[in-house]
């Protein structure tokens, strides 16, 4: 990855995390209360988010990068981690 792409890249990465940041601490803690930002705010904030994430796709493609896929704590897992200590020698399968 060039120098410029991998400035893009940070800077990408950083507007993605202020937005977060700033849903964060605009979200109101009860679903009963009025949001703070407007509808179209919201709207434009998701806009953002989308356009960030499209863009860092892009990048890793351009870079030849794996894919980097959000999963979730319970999924089952492609590869199980095992131990060297759970490992001993001269045992064959």
């Amino acid at each position: 990855m060039n120098d410029i792409s991998s400035k893009e890249r940070q800077i990408l990465m950083t507007m993605r995390k202020v937005l977060a940041n700033i849903i964060k601490d605009t979200t109101p803690e009860h679903k009963d209360m009025k949001h703070p930002l407007s509808d179209v705010t919201i709207d434009q904030v998701r806009n953002c988010l989308g356009m960030i994430s499209a863009r860092e796709r892009e990048l890793a493609d351009k870079a030849g990068a794996a894919v980097e896929k959000p999963y979730f704590t319970d999924e089952k897992r492609t590869a199980d981690v095992v131990s060297i200590d759970s490992i001993k020698p001269g045992t064959k399968k």
